[in-house]
């Protein structure tokens, strides 16, 4: 599993593959190769597709792998140029200084915003995380300290994602198909608009009709700077009007990544996602994050994560988790598979008495989606 620090160099090591003007022209090109709109569908997938697929996920991987030994050889030359030579100034300065850098490397903000937590003048207050959920006494104790820190805690803080879902009108799914198709990558490839899409998806399986969208913004500052610039684009407006002609309903959520997961960079390895989301009992978020940080180690030996993601704004107490798969047959047998790997099943105990609802969505990626 990648540190946050280095999983933020991965992601700058491969921010070349966002969308940028440099390669605005692919998008243009892939939408142009698809000829007339046309929603992806199951049928698209063929069912040999597995070794493909696990090809491509293994050349994927190795390629972080790469990218973050190169991250942690920058950042290694950084440290040495600069804090361990500043330390040489005085001892009693090199110690605090070597203490905080070391500190930085080996435990993440939520690691320590969490001893935080529990620890405020020399005495444990809390006990174990999984007493501090509301309504418990602990809890209740410790709610506004939660409140103030809750980002700090479970986010990696330095971007925010959006969530959208368009509920098309049946009869205009392929009308709605070539003007988002145009639309969306046309403007993530517009630095000035500071967003990124990774990525758009028609659901095959769930709410039929139905497509999601997930954007990246660098923080709030950036959301709210993408939706002015995107709103004062001289075609934004026929856009619009048009948008709202197709569909019935909208729907979307303002999320952050979990610190222990952070959001894949763009790829294409085929297949089909699963989105799946779960909506759990107020409260209880800090102590899913805890649990799933450990289980992901045991799925993600079997299984291709994309993201995890808990809403902040919108449809509160509300998880999502975006899976990869070569095909229905083996979603089937990865998930069994992690069954098998020690502490999966502890994760399940653990987690399912928090969950109000779950729902489970397959999804097909569009054509220009930066995630397929």
């Amino acid at each position: 599993m990648l540190s946050r620090r280095v999983c933020a160099g991965v992601r700058s090591a491969v921010a070349a593959s966002h969308p940028t003007p440099s390669n605005a022209r692919t998008f243009a090109a892939i939408a142009a190769a698809q000829g007339p709109a046309r929603a992806p569908s199951m049928s698209d997938i063929t069912p040999d597709s597995a070794s493909t697929f696990n090809e491509r996920q293994k050349e994927f991987r190795e390629g972080l792998v790469s990218a973050q030994k190169k991250r942690e050889q920058e950042e290694s030359q950084s440290h040495l140029s600069g804090n361990l030579s500043a330390s040489a100034a005085s001892t009693g300065e090199g110690h605090a200084l070597f203490g905080k850098t070391l500190g930085s490397l080996t435990s993440s903000n939520a690691e320590e915003a969490r001893a935080r937590e529990s620890s405020g003048d020399g005495k444990k207050k809390g006990g174990a995380l999984s007493s501090l959920i509301y309504g418990t006494p602990e809890g209740r104790e410790l709610d506004k300290d939660i409140e103030r820190s809750f980002s700090q805690v479970l986010a990696r803080g330095k971007y925010v994602h959006s969530i959208v879902f368009h509920e098309v009108k049946p009869d205009k799914v392929e009308e709605y198909v070539d003007l988002v198709g145009k639309w969306y990558p046309r403007m993530a490839s517009m630095p000035e608009h500071g967003v990124h899409l990774v990525g758009s998806w028609r659901t095959e399986v769930g709410d039929c009709d139905t497509f999601v969208h997930i954007w990246e913004y660098q923080r709030y500052e950036g959301y709210h700077a993408s939706l002015n610039a995107i709103q004062h684009h001289p075609d934004f407006p026929e856009f619009d009007t048009k948008l709202k002609s197709l569909i019935h309903g909208k729907r979307s959520s303002l999320m952050q990544e979990f610190s222990f997961w952070p959001t894949t960079p763009p790829r294409q390895l085929g297949g089909l996602f699963e989105l799946r989301s779960y909506t759990l009992h107020p409260g209880n978020l800090l102590e899913w994050e805890t649990h799933w940080r450990r289980g992901l180690k045991a799925r993600r030996e079997v299984m291709e994560g994309v993201g995890a993601w808990f809403v902040q704004i919108g449809e509160l107490n509300t998880v999502h988790h975006l899976w990869q798969f070569a095909n229905l047959e083996e979603r089937k047998v990865r998930r069994e598979q992690s069954w098998s790997i020690e502490g999966w099943g502890e994760t399940v105990h653990k987690t399912v008495p928090l969950i109000q609802t779950m729902k489970s969505r397959i999804l097909i990626p569009m054509p220009w989606s930066p995630v397929a």
